[in-house]
């Protein structure tokens, strides 16, 4: 009998835990609550604006409780191919950060968070699709990224709230936009040649350039040897002149002697070792060697 008791006693209290707690529930402080009886709203809690955090009482068996973030949320799409002006295609990252401000309207309209991201990604994508088909793909890559992604996010707010889907839109941001990879490798192969033909019309410009200040340089190294030999026969003239005068000047003092050194550095110059001579006998080359008597004289 007393076992009996016990075990109907273990059993109250196991059907008196399972009550309680599904009697119960927990709210985050960085969340919100909606209560649902019998799939009915109910009531919300901690909903923004209001500070409801902790234990709360629902009715057992009969209220569901379904959860939404307070906090700031950031939802990213995945990279994208998209059509722009002038049949461009771009590959666009971007990402949504917004906050639900009214946990209810979100429940009605698309049930749950998840329900609420796939809602957004049909928003973003035909944003990104409508404001980037009106923009030719170098301003989205480079020219006003700041000017289109004000622009995407004025369109998904517009949807957002056309929707009413109790959420608002903090911020919306592009994170790459660029060109896909074969269209991409087909503009850096044109960039390349261009590149290339540039850079070979700048060789070309330089090598006729260097030719013609070679040509210049040859024509100033004749113009200055051609005034260096004409200075050069200037001053060897004069030179030849001067010693022509002193010369004359030295034969006119004194012939017999100047003769004498004349023929010394004759002798000097002609004499050299084993240097063979064949002179005749009566040559006026040794004159001073046939007549001494000439040279004591002197």
């Amino acid at each position: 009998m007393s076992r009996i008791i016990l075990i109907t006693l273990g059993v109250l209290a196991a059907i008196a835990v399972v009550v309680g707690l599904s009697a119960t529930y927990t709210v985050n402080e960085r969340e919100s609550a909606l209560v649902l009886r019998l799939g009915n709203p109910i009531a919300v809690v901690n909903e923004p604006g209001d500070e409801e955090p902790g234990l709360h009482f629902k009715l057992p068996f009969a209220d569901e409780v379904v959860y939404f973030d307070k906090r700031n949320v950031e939802f990213s799409l995945p990279p994208a191919e998209i059509l722009a002006a002038e049949q461009g295609r771009l590959v666009v990252d971007a990402f949504l950060r917004y906050r639900i401000v009214n946990p209810l309207r979100v429940y009605q309209t698309v049930r749950d968070e998840r329900g609420l991201q796939q809602r957004l990604a049909a928003i973003m994508d035909d944003s990104l699709r409508g404001v980037i088909a009106q923009i030719p793909p170098s301003e989205v890559i480079s020219g006003q990224r700041a000017q289109v992604m004000n622009r995407i996010r004025l369109a998904v707010e517009a949807q957002v709230a056309t929707q009413d889907l109790g959420i608002e839109v903090i911020d919306v941001r592009i994170l790459r936009a660029d060109l896909p990879q074969q269209i991409a490798e087909r503009v850096f192969d044109r960039m390349r040649s261009e590149r290339e033909q540039e850079a070979a019309l700048i060789r070309a410009q330089g090598e006729e350039r260097a030719r013609e200040i070679r040509a210049n340089a040859d024509r100033e190294a004749v113009v200055i040897l051609a005034n260096a030999r004409a200075e050069a026969d200037r001053i060897r003239g004069e030179g030849d002149g001067t010693r022509t005068g002193i010369f004359a000047r030295a034969y006119g003092q004194d012939a017999e002697f100047f003769a004498f050194y004349r023929s010394m550095l004759a002798y000097e110059t002609a004499l050299r070792d084993n240097t063979p001579i064949i002179v005749s006998a009566d040559s006026e080359f040794f004159e001073f060697f046939q007549n001494p008597s000439r040279v004591q004289r002197n």
